[in-house]
């Protein structure tokens, strides 16, 4: 299949296909007024959650689009649990026990790779079990934009913490989070902080910091290669303790530099006068970050993130005058406050805009979670296997381009920043078929374990629908619920075959459905077992359709 393919409407009734490359639009950030319905809701929730729910999809159409956003946005940094020994039955851990969790526990070398397991499972559970809330979104968007690497870790308890410092601020200050990661035990190993000695500088922090995390490299990002040499100094004298509970990251004044750090015009010539007290460390980390933040160009870098990881990834000169430029002031206004930005970003009519609606290729984690989020998939209780398919799920994302807690490489995953392909790379001649996999195993067979099958239940989804009784209102309602875009009569058509095969009267499958739902009637095994069928084959011929992996 052509990829171009995604991003191209299908052919309404009266109208011919318009790629949207060519149908930009030049709305800006002027709070959205119009209808806000079903259609609607579900575009906002398909880009702030991992997989939109029934429920979701009743509760947020029924309220106005400015009480939506707010509820998406009330975001709470609590975690339910934290990752667990679910490896202790086969081996045991002298430090943990089956089902505790190891994050308080000290560091053990030799359960390194179970408790990285166990991390990632437990992440990918919390995205694939979130409530109605943009947070898990926001923790994977910081993660990709200012990632490390679990595999690099020395210590998975790092990785744990380098995700709460996430979590904590994800909603919160953009600078305050940039602040904390500077000084993350798990940062300062990947990004090798912990080497940066005044004997021995070592930029590859400084450089991130700025290319990556904060200014961008893009023409009006015109800070120096002696800038970052510069802020290479400031931040020497930073090392990490594992072997403490939690591990801690250290500033040793004996091995920081305590020469004052000059910077070029693009920074107004400033210069960091260099500390020689126990508070040099964080001290100088401060005149650091309230430098680069004077710079104008820290706001638009960030807004021009965030609307490609939420809106699209074409940034045309309209966008860029009419909504970057727009955000980033109020950004700035709003002292790099996460919330605020995020609140005028979605309740826009640029964000509503018809042409930015199901326009975005999914990411994997939002494929694979979240199909097991709107499917309101049943988990194991025990550890064991809760893990074990937890990991399933991680691991079939790893399958597909997107191994969470390991991106590629320090710039995130391609998808969400490489030109021209961006979103595109997600789908492949490889990765393509293996999704469909996905949703075809989790329709007819699920995955087994002893004693558990994780496996859609294709009644439980459709007795929520409107009236599932009738063969047309149940396709609509499907359709609606998984698709982003409509579907032409032939389509259709097409569906309809699944539920009234050779054309049959609509009445068959209302008579099959109603003795499907009713144990005492005398034919309810027989129409219990042609009912799922139909129904399995329904929504894997919407689910193979190309806008499935859309948003």
């Amino acid at each position: 299949m052509d990829r171009k393919e995604f991003l191209t409407f299908k052919k309404p009734a009266s109208s011919t296909q318009i790629k949207r490359t060519e149908r930009r639009t030049t709305t800006g950030l002027s709070v959205y007024t119009g209808t806000f319905g079903k259609k609607e809701a579900m575009h906002l929730l398909r880009r702030t959650l991992f997989g939109v729910k029934v429920q979701d999809m009743k509760d947020f159409s029924a309220k106005t689009m400015s009480a939506a956003v707010d509820t998406l946005l009330n975001t709470s940094t609590a975690v339910p649990n934290e990752p667990l020994n679910y490896y202790g039955k086969t081996t045991a851990d002298p430090n943990v026990s089956y089902g505790a969790t190891w994050v308080n526990a000290p560091i053990d070398f030799n359960f390194n790779f179970q408790r990285t397991m166990s991390m990632k499972s437990w992440w990918w559970e919390m995205a694939a079990k979130q409530p109605s809330s943009i947070m898990e979104k926001m923790v994977m968007f910081w993660h990709n934009l200012i990632p490390i690497s679990a595999a690099d870790q020395v210590d998975p308890r790092m990785t744990h913490l380098y995700l709460k410092t996430i979590r904590q601020n994800a909603m919160g200050n953009f600078k305050s989070l940039v602040r904390a990661i500077s000084m993350d035990p798990a940062m300062l190993v990947y990004l090798n902080g912990r080497y940066n000695t005044k004997k021995a500088p070592d930029e590859n922090y400084a450089r991130e910091l700025m290319e990556l995390f904060t200014l961008g490299k893009g023409p009006d990002s015109k800070y120096t290669e002696d800038d970052v040499k510069a802020a290479a100094k400031v931040l020497t004298g930073w090392n990490i303790n594992p072997f403490v509970t939690p591990p801690v990251s250290t500033f040793t004044l004996s091995v920081h530099d305590t020469t004052n750090k000059q910077f070029s015009s693009f920074f107004n010539n400033t210069v960091i006068t260099g500390r020689n007290t126990a508070t040099a460390g964080t001290d100088e980390l401060d005149d650091l970050l309230t430098m680069i933040f004077a710079q104008p160009e820290v706001a638009k870098f960030i807004c021009r993130k965030l609307y490609k990881y939420f809106v699209y990834y074409d940034i045309t000169p309209d966008v860029e005058t009419n909504v970057i430029a727009p955000l980033a002031d109020h950004f700035r206004n709003n002292n790099y406050e996460i919330k605020p930005l995020l609140e005028k970003l979605l309740k826009s009519e640029h964000f509503f805009d018809p042409l930015n609606m199901g326009c975005v290729i999914k990411d994997p984690t939002s494929h694979i979670a979240g199909f097991c989020r709107q499917w309101e998939l049943d988990y194991p209780t025990d550890t064991e296997t809760l893990y074990n398919i937890t990991g399933y799920g991680r691991a079939f994302g790893q399958a597909v381009m997107q191994d969470i807690l390991d991106p590629p490489n320090v710039a995130g995953w391609p998808a969400w920043y490489q030109s021209p392909q961006f979103l595109r790379s997600w789908i492949s001649s490889d990765s393509l078929p293996k999704r469909n996999q996905f949703t075809d195993l989790m329709l007819f067979t699920g995955v087994k374990r002893p004693g558990f099958t994780f496996i859609a239940d294709v009644f439980k989804i459709t007795k929520q629908f409107s009236n599932p009784s009738d063969a047309d209102t149940l396709i609509a309602d499907a359709v609606a619920f998984l698709l982003p875009l409509d579907l032409s009569t032939t389509q259709i058509a097409t569906l309809r075959n699944n539920l009234l095969p050779g054309g049959i009267p609509a009445y068959n499958w209302a008579d099959e459905w109603n003795q499907a739902n009713d144990p005492g009637h005398a034919n309810y095994a027989t129409a219990l077992a042609s009912a799922k069928l139909k129904l399995q084959l329904l929504y894997k011929s919407i689910m193979n359709l190309s806008e499935y992996q859309l948003s």
